[in-house]
């Protein structure tokens, strides 16, 4: 399909109206209209394995289901069965319900590096109970957190230090220090600076790159000499890394950690999970101070534990992981010989573990541009690919990956003509995509 031709005329009012009653349009920000195309956001209306249709009636391929949290794909049966099955026993009691018991044994099966776990309905409130945690443990106030990794949570300790720190106190974002992923030095100088004030270091335990030999385990060595608590953001890498999340995967054991994405499926439910006499401190069973850990009135909704229940038995049962490994490898092998085949090669560039690809579309002179982007996401939505991401959902198969290919390759050719021209503006018919994090609308 051309992409002069290709036109969301019932999208474009959809997200009028989403604008009107939403601030932003959308309840992510990842999501907005504002990280697509010009009058090119599409509106879903439904979904099914890994393919998604618009209230336009287009069907696209779709990548970074859910903002990564859909691994299996949409409407899932084995989840979607376990759901319906409590959905008639009632969701929501004054009392603790036998399932959260079983959901908890479940996971602790699963990520057998942790010893007590409590669960909740988005990653910020686990990221900042688990923060909270580390300061009440420890008795210190600052929080160091990596400053490579691009999200922890959308509470003030975290939104303080970005772009969007609108209505957030100086005096809580200066007890937020940073420190860069891979350097253990760096990170060694920064603990001694502020020598007995770092309660946790907190950051993800791989993303786009691997770990360099030994980094998780010498972060592990500083925190216990510097006694802090090592804190990993299992978000992403839960599941999708091995079904007990990079900490199974690298042998490196944290303190604490929090899942969420994946979990559920699209269901919401995260995890705050870690060592027993942390996690005890949020409790009943012990004579210190009490923690406000995590309390939440849908944390322990039923049916989004029985989802996250049967998530992890497919995984378990299923080889699931091993399985978006081969897809991703299939898909990064596909897609950089096509950009290679058109000349793009050093352009447009894969990126990250197989099970968690991402793209960087780069200018003339090899820098990250949005306007690339832009030309980029116009050529894969008219050819029917939904693409902010190329990370993968199990339900993709060899055909869906072919697709996106030729797809890839047509964009591809299209990419090179703007190189050639110097300029990509006249294959943008819009205004560029723009980054999450902003000062200004």
């Amino acid at each position: 399909m051309d992409t002069e031709e290709f036109r969301l005329p019932r999208s474009r009012l959809a997200n009028e109206r989403l604008h009107a009653l939403i601030p932003g349009g959308a309840h992510t920000y990842a999501k907005g209209d504002d990280q697509y195309p010009e009058d090119l956001a599409p509106v879903i209306s439904h979904g099914r394995g890994a393919h998604v249709w618009d209230v336009d009636g287009n069907r696209y391929i779709e990548y970074g289901s859910g903002l990564r949290s859909v691994s299996l794909g949409h409407a899932h049966p084995r989840v979607t069965e376990a759901v319906r099955r409590e959905l008639d026993r009632g969701s929501n009691f004054v009392r603790p319900s036998i399932v959260e018991v079983e959901a908890a044994e479940r996971f602790l099966a699963t990520v057998p590096t942790a010893k007590m776990v409590k669960f909740a309905k988005n990653g910020s409130d686990a990221t900042t109970a688990a923060v909270r945690l580390a300061r009440a443990a420890t008795g210190r106030t600052r929080v160091a957190l990596c400053a490579d990794h691009p999200f922890f949570s959308v509470d003030d300790w975290f939104i303080g230090t970005t772009p969007m720190s609108a209505g957030i106190p100086t005096a809580t974002t200066d007890l937020t220090v940073a420190f860069p992923y891979g350097d253990l030095a760096a990170t060694e100088e920064l603990l001694t600076r502020y020598q007995d004030e770092v309660a946790c270091l907190i950051l993800e335990p791989a993303t786009h790159t691997e770990p360099p030999p030994g980094y998780l385990a010498g972060l592990r060595e500083l925190a216990d000499r510097h006694g802090c608590v090592l804190i990993f953001d299992e978000m992403i890498t839960g599941l999708r890394w091995s079904e007990a999340g990079a900490q199974g995967l690298y042998g490196v054991v944290p303190d604490l950690s929090t899942f969420g994405k994946a979990l559920g499926n699209g269901f919401a439910v995260s995890a705050l999970a870690g060592r027993r006499d942390l996690m005890e401190r949020g409790g009943l069973r012990h004579s210190g101070e009490r923690v406000f850990l995590l309390s939440t009135t849908h944390g322990a909704e039923t049916h989004s534990l029985a989802a996250a229940m049967a998530v992890q038995a497919t995984y378990v049962e299923e080889g699931v992981t091993a399985r978006l490994h081969a897809l991703g490898e299939r898909l990064a092998a596909g897609v950089r010989e096509a950009a290679a085949g058109m000349g793009v090669g050093d352009h447009v560039v894969v990126r990250g573990r197989a099970s968690n690809l991402v793209f960087a579309t780069l200018d003339e002179n090899r820098q990250p541009s949005q306007e690339y982007r832009t030309l980029f996401l116009r050529r894969l939505l008219a050819g029917g690919v939904l693409a902010p991401s190329f990370v993968v959902s199990s339900a993709l198969d060899d055909a869906d990956i072919d697709h996106t290919v030729e797809v890839v390759a047509e964009a591809c050719a299209v990419y090179r003509k703007a190189l050639d021209a110097g300029d990509p503006t006249p294959w943008l018919a819009g205004r560029p995509v723009r980054p999450v994090f902003r000062r200004l609308a």
